[in-house]
């Protein structure tokens, strides 16, 4: 009995260990046959660590190759929460709240998560990457990075614009290069111990590629001439708001874009939206009186008017339909050229009225005006221009002088360089070359006509006429003692939110050349709502020559006559 019993027993011994042998194949074969993948890729997580290389950003440099948006090394901060512990977490916690000026809830929430990789902060200061290494807490290290840096500051700043904090382009040339600056992100898979730590052994690694420099036309010195000028008259004459373009009239390159207020590209989170507006290409206005050259070159190239015609200018008052058309200063018989010269209103409109509204619209398109420039700058509008059929009976005497129509500054040094450079209305373009980092051009750009818009011969007249608006007329204050110049001023009633015309609200314009012969350089200064002074030859014509003398000199321009600049600057023409 007792042998039988203990056999039983024996028996069922051996079959429970036989069950959990089973039990325990089963298990095997379920973890090697279905759990195998899973639990080889936490077995690779806990001992690879993914890390994506950043590649080199792409350097933005002026004509003369002198950097203006560049890369500097930063430390990006990590943590690893699963190897501190928590008298480490703490610390990290209150330390570095005051050092990175974070909160603290953001900071305990980044503690807490059990993982082997937490970004903490990107691209830090050295002076903030100093004082966290002296802290000596474990789990704390840093990856180096490289962060966008602008050397010239504010310089520019409508133009460059910036990147982020992930060296993506977010304004200006590095948000329209951004897809040649960026470059390409590479990874790496780095071997760590079993304690989590990295051994700076790569097990695999994909380079990245470095993205294309950018080369402008923008020249830096005259760039800083420009926005000096610009600042003395914002600041002078209190005005909201201020724009200034320096052009090439033979070949459409841009020289200088300056608008106030401006920012500074290493503080660009700190400012308003309105600051870091492009107010060159995107701000509508009426022109005023400098929209009165495409009149004038219309009534010469339609032949329906001569120099020394004469128009009695009606002392000041005249009648337009139902609207009295006034003169700043009344006048008598002038001829067109004092017209232009004394800048007229009712001169002008009875130049208009010979002409009539298809003629005067025909001219105003072949200027460029309601259309883009197709300059490669981004938030560029297209102004306004109504056509002949929604005129008023008022309009023939409103948009020959510069009323209801809209206008840029980049369009008013597109029109005015047409004058200057014989009558071709070119592309203006801010964007030189693509390098790549060997500095092999990838792509280049150049030069484009986009039409004729009045021939040679009406523009060496225009030429003539605008020297006199200078010498002898209302652009006076734009006249320098090296260098000839032309020009016209502009004074402009803007319009009120009720519909009607400001009288205390005004945009100061000139718009001009020099030299007056041989043009090297076309400039446009816009001033908006200067006070308490805001006539357009009393603001902007002053800016107008200390810009053009400083330039012409710093360019060895001489004033010699026209024909040299002309065969050495070639355009093609659109297809």
């Amino acid at each position: 009995m007792h042998t039988a019993n203990y056999h039983r027993r024996a028996k069922a011994v051996f079959f429970v260990f036989f069950v959990l042998l089973l039990a325990c194949i089963a298990r095997l074969f379920f973890i090697q046959s279905l759990r195998s993948g899973y639990l080889a890729s936490i077995a690779q997580k806990q001992h690879n660590l993914f890390v994506e290389l950043e590649p080199r950003r792409g350097t933005v440099y002026d004509v003369n190759l002198k950097p203006q948006a560049v890369n500097i090394a930063a430390d990006s901060l990590f943590a690893s929460p699963v190897e501190m512990k928590e008298a480490d977490k703490q610390k990290a916690i209150s330390k570095l709240a005051s050092i990175l000026n974070l909160d603290q809830s953001y900071l305990k929430d980044r503690f807490l998560r059990k993982k082997s990789f937490v970004w903490i902060a990107r691209k830090i200061t050295a002076q903030q990457s100093e004082a966290i290494k002296n802290l000596n807490i474990k789990g704390l290290g840093f990856i180096k990075e490289t962060k966008r840096c602008y050397p010239n500051m504010y310089l520019a700043s409508h133009i460059i614009g910036f990147a982020g904090l992930d060296n993506s382009g977010l304004e200006g040339i590095e948000l329209s290069c951004d897809k040649y600056l960026k470059g390409e992100t590479g990874w790496a898979t780095m071997l760590r111990d079993a304690r989590q730590k990295r051994l700076d052994i790569y097990e695999k690694i994909y380079l990245p590629k470095d993205g294309y420099d950018i080369v402008l036309t923008i020249d830096e010195v005259i760039q800083y001439i420009a926005e000096r000028e610009l600042d003395n008259a914002f600041k002078t004459y209190h005005a909201k708001g201020a724009s200034i373009v320096v052009m090439n009239p033979y070949t459409g390159e841009i020289l200088a874009i300056a608008n106030r207020p401006t920012y500074d590209l290493n503080q660009y989170g700190q400012v308003a939206k309105d600051s870091r507006r492009n107010r060159a290409v995107c701000d509508l206005f009426e022109p005023g009186s400098v929209f009165k050259i495409v009149t004038a070159s219309a009534a010469l190239q339609e032949n329906a008017v001569k120099e020394e015609d004469r128009f009695f200018c009606e002392n000041g008052s005249y009648r337009v339909a139902n609207h009295i058309l006034h003169d700043h200063h009344p006048q008598g018989w002038l001829t067109f050229s004092q017209v232009i010269e004394e800048s007229s209103n009712i001169g002008t409109t009875k130049v208009a009225q010979m002409l009539g509204p298809e003629v005067v619209y025909k001219y105003v398109k072949l200027f460029g005006f309601g259309s883009k420039t197709g300059i490669d700058v981004l938030g560029e509008i297209s102004g306004m221009i109504k056509q002949p059929r929604f005129w008023s009976k008022t309009s023939i005497g409103a948009v020959p002088i510069g009323q209801e129509v809209g206008v840029t500054a980049i369009q008013l040094v597109s029109a005015v360089s047409a004058i200057a450079n014989g009558g071709q209305l070119v592309k203006p373009y801010i964007i030189k070359e693509i390098r790549d980092k060997n500095g092999e051009t990838i792509k280049k750009f150049s030069p484009v006509l986009i039409r004729q818009a009045v021939s040679p011969e009406i523009a060496a007249r225009m030429r003539k006429i605008l020297t006199k608006v200078v010498n002898n007329g209302t652009g006076q204050l734009a006249k320098m003692e090296e260098f000839s110049s032309a020009g016209k001023t502009g004074t402009a009633q803007k319009i009120e939110a009720s519909g009607v015309y400001s009288h205390d609200k005004f945009v100061a314009s000139f718009i001009g050349f020099a030299p007056a012969e041989n043009p090297a350089v076309a400039i446009v200064v816009t001033v908006d709502e200067p006070h308490p002074t805001y006539f357009g030859g009393v603001v902007s014509a002053p800016v107008f020559k200390k810009v053009a003398e400083e330039v012409l000199k710093y360019l060895k321009v001489k004033n010699h006559p026209i024909g040299d600049m002309a065969k050495l600057n070639e355009v093609k023409r659109i297809n």
